[in-house]
């Protein structure tokens, strides 16, 4: 019964793999963003909000849907990316992490932002009365400072993108070796007769990698704040 069969290691190798893309890609554009939405003043800045957080409260069939339109192969994105580096999302692995990514990111900006906003910003004026471009001050200020809460804001991410469901086989379907990661196999158990015992593995070395996500999150993030404060 507890014997994982070759076909559930895939999915397992395949679930990591497509958070640990979705986790990586998502790094430097939710950095970009967070600091836009904490530090920005421009026209519009509520509606950038309200889209970073839009994959939270839409049902992520939604999402898929939507990602099925752009990414797929006659879709404008889907078409462009394919022609010009003959990257494929639809049907494929690179979907799935793509939809991970989608759904992910919101938490991921949201403990970025967060970071940032409780930054004293007398520390980033200090650097920039002595002459430091607003650059030099976000590498050398702003980022290392935010670091409890991108790496926080990254291991969500991860999180969320072992679990994600719904979006992915949305957009990528359930096969099996290419896009059915462990929650996709588990829905798959669970429509077979006989299946429970392979959605029980399943589902408690799910529950596993996710608990062991968050602990990483905890201890890096404690760490980190360490470092901050005695940075500050």
């Amino acid at each position: 019964m507890w014997a994982i069969t070759p076909e559930e290691l895939v999915a397992i190798k395949l679930s990591l793999r497509v958070a640990t893309v979705a986790m990586l890609a998502s790094l430097p554009v939710g950095v970009f963003v967070a600091y836009l939405l904490s530090r920005g003043r421009f026209r519009g800045k509520f509606i950038l909000d309200g889209l970073v957080y839009m994959p939270l409260v839409l049902p992520p069939v939604v999402t898929g849907y939507a990602l099925l339109l752009l990414f797929g192969r006659r879709g404008p994105l889907g078409a462009f990316f394919e022609q010009t580096f003959g990257i494929v999302f639809s049907f494929r692995w690179t979907g799935a992490a793509l939809a991970a990514a989608v759904m992910g990111f919101p938490l991921m900006v949201r403990a970025i932002r967060l970071a940032m906003d409780a930054i004293d910003r007398r520390s980033e004026e200090a650097a920039a009365t002595l002459g430091a471009s607003p650059i030099w001050v976000f590498l050398t200020v702003t980022l290392p400072l935010s670091l409890p809460g991108i790496i926080a804001g990254a291991m969500l991410c991860f999180a969320k993108a072992l679990g994600e469901f719904g979006a992915t086989i949305t957009f990528v379907s359930n096969i099996p070796g290419e896009t059915q990661t462990i929650p996709a196999a588990i829905y798959t158990y669970t429509q077979t007769p006989g299946g429970d015992a392979g959605a029980l593995r399943l589902s408690i070395i799910a529950v596993a990698l996710a608990f062991g996500a968050l602990i990483a999150s905890e201890v890096l993030s404690r760490r980190a704040g360490q470092r901050r404060a005695g940075f500050e």
